[in-house]
């Protein structure tokens, strides 16, 4: 359990506020899809946020609330390339990992709809984002590769919680640690430290 926390915080304080965005010229390919949310700690941390959450709700919760992320944020990624508008997008993605992180931290249960639809609103801007930094690139495969990185991504934050229960019984606990710590991550990045 320490050797996790210190882990997680020792790669929060590592990190840049490195907004994922690629070259668009560089967009396309299955590999410019799948590293463009690792290359984001904002990304990085909503994803795994997702996770964590999904983990501490349960249930079904655990497969359709990351599932409604994935989903949402193809839509989001479809409205970009449409030129759909969509305000506000960057300080959106921010205010996400905020939200995510403090919702693993305190736990919040609700119904599987409601966390499938919180989840929902923050994809529909993470999707945007990529779809608004495709450029003349083809989308398809860039779209299944960023889907891809996002679902496993968002298998990190259950796994924190999984494993925490199966070696301890204690893995509510370390999900609410690291998403109090990604949390924090997100204020880091809000404020531009």
């Amino acid at each position: 359990m320490k050797r996790l926390s210190i882990a997680l915080i020792l790669s929060v304080g590592a990190a840049s506020p490195a907004f994922a965005h690629l070259n668009p010229a560089e967009h396309g390919s299955f590999a410019a899809g799948f590293s463009h949310p690792l290359f984001g700690v904002d990304h990085i941390l909503a994803m795994v946020g997702v996770g964590l959450w999904a983990f501490l709700v349960g249930g079904r919760a655990i497969w359709a609330i990351p599932a409604a992320f994935v989903v949402t944020m193809m839509l989001g990624f479809g409205a970009a390339l449409a030129g759909i508008g969509l305000p506000f997008v960057e300080p959106t993605i921010a205010a996400s990992v905020v939200v995510l992180g403090l919702l693993a931290l305190v736990a919040l249960q609700v119904q599987v709809a409601v966390g499938m639809a919180v989840v929902g609103f923050f994809a529909l801007f993470h999707g945007y984002a990529h779809g608004g930094e495709m450029g003349e690139a083809t989308s398809q495969s860039f779209m299944i590769g960023f889907a891809l990185a996002t679902a496993l991504l968002h298998a990190v934050g259950l796994g924190i919680g999984l494993a925490g229960n199966a070696l301890s019984r204690r893995g509510r606990i370390a999900a609410r640690i690291a998403g109090g710590l990604t949390a924090l991550g997100g204020l880091w990045l809000v404020t531009g430290a």
